[in-house]
């Protein structure tokens, strides 16, 4: 990679719209200043990141397998036909915040991360915008307009996979760890009644709408997840651009996965209600075996780019609150708005932290930076190193 030119005497001062770093520590922290008692205490941590990562996960987990446990009433409520779906949660758990900490250790997430955090709790974020947390989690998390700019098809399609995979999330998770319940006060129904660690929530008729809707929220589900899933598995097998980077595991996989327990489940629903139970058996061991594979893979496969999601949020909302104060970094070779001053300066930083050695191509807008490499190229390559 070849340095930049050095800048004119004028440019060294204070490039447009760059802002100036307060003085302190290599922390940001000024000097003299004792650390905290969070820092001491971060310390005394493993050193290792798969030993942080270790401890993440043990933590987290165990904290699940309490919260099972006193959330089901000490195990009152807790269905033991369950018991796989509810150990691979545990597992998940642990995948979760062991890769999750091992992901945060790198030096250009960690400084996102830590950006991301302090943009979400700042006061004076709120009080300039106090609608841009909501805006960012509704258009960002939720609708992910993103996608559309991308392709509408996808959008959709992206659209049906999520809001069935967060469904499904919300009435297995719970039902697996036995904090919801429902009972029958005449022990075959059809009045039904919705408890949440033992406290009753909602009584329903089994019969009417709501009762069809409490039932069969999973069907649901799966009827949202299966099209979109499809159309992605249908674009890796079709789609030149998405064929050459594909990868089986990664990028086929989760699909399958995903198409694999929808297909199951209403396969569960249709023997029960149509077959009188016929394979019944059969069909519910499938759909556990892959129901538990999925779990356990989410951590270590693209599955994680949901826990990874919610965590952008705070870096959108950071670029977001930056952005109102119009405080816009321009490149130093042609004047044109590269980003924010913060957001260049969190650049800069990154670049530093894992000592890259090109931190200064920060403050270069792209046009620049292809400029500057051709002409690098055409004097040093072109016509050999002296």
């Amino acid at each position: 990679m070849t340095e930049p030119p050095e800048p004119p005497a004028a440019a060294e001062q204070s490039a447009p719209g760059a802002r100036t770093g307060t003085s302190g520590g290599p922390h940001g922290r000024p000097s003299g200043e004792e650390p905290s008692v969070v820092a001491r205490a971060v310390r005394h941590l493993p050193r290792s990141v798969s030993g942080r990562a270790t401890l993440a996960g043990a933590v987290v987990s165990g904290l699940l397998i309490l919260a099972i446990v006193f959330g089901s009433r000490l195990l009152h409520d807790f269905d033991s036909a369950l018991l796989p779906y509810a150990v691979a949660t545990v597992f998940l758990a642990f995948g979760v915040a062991y890769r999750y900490t091992v992901w945060v250790s790198a030096p250009g997430a960690r400084r996102l991360f830590g950006k991301g955090w302090s943009s979400l709790f700042s006061a004076e974020n709120f009080r300039r915008t106090p609608t841009a947390l909501p805006k960012m989690i509704a258009t960002y998390l939720g609708l992910q307009k993103f996608l559309g700019a991308r392709s509408h098809a996808r959008w959709a399609a992206h659209q049906l996979i999520f809001w069935g995979c967060v469904l499904a999330a919300l009435i297995t998770f719970p039902l697996t760890w036995g904090w919801f319940t429902f009972t029958s006060g005449s022990g075959s129904g059809p009045g039904y009644e919705m408890r949440v660690w033992g406290i009753k929530i909602l009584g329903f008729d089994s019969l009417n709408f709501v009762g069809w809707v409490m039932f069969h929220g999973l069907d649901i589900a799966a009827v949202l997840v299966i099209p979109g899933a499809s159309y992605f598995l249908w674009r890796r097998m079709k789609d030149r651009g998405a064929i050459t980077g594909q990868r089986f595991a990664y990028d086929m996989v989760p699909l399958l996965a995903l198409i694999i327990i929808s297909v199951t489940g209403l396969l569960l629903t249709f023997s029960s209600v149509f077959l009188h139970g016929g394979g019944y058996e059969f069909l519910a061991i499938l759909h556990m075996v892959s129901v538990v594979f999925t779990l356990i893979y989410i951590p270590f496969g693209k599955f994680f780019h949901i826990v990874q999601r919610p965590a952008a949020v705070g870096m959108q909302l950071f670029k977001y609150t930056d952005r109102q104060d119009d405080e816009v970094f321009a490149c130093r070779r042609c004047g044109e708005a590269i980003d924010t001053g913060l957001y260049v300066e969190n650049l800069r930083g990154t670049m530093q932290d894992l000592e890259l050695g090109f931190d200064a191509w920060a403050e270069y807008c792209p046009r620049c930076k292809r400029v500057l490499r051709g002409n690098a190229y055409l004097t040093q390559v072109k016509k050999g190193f002296k």
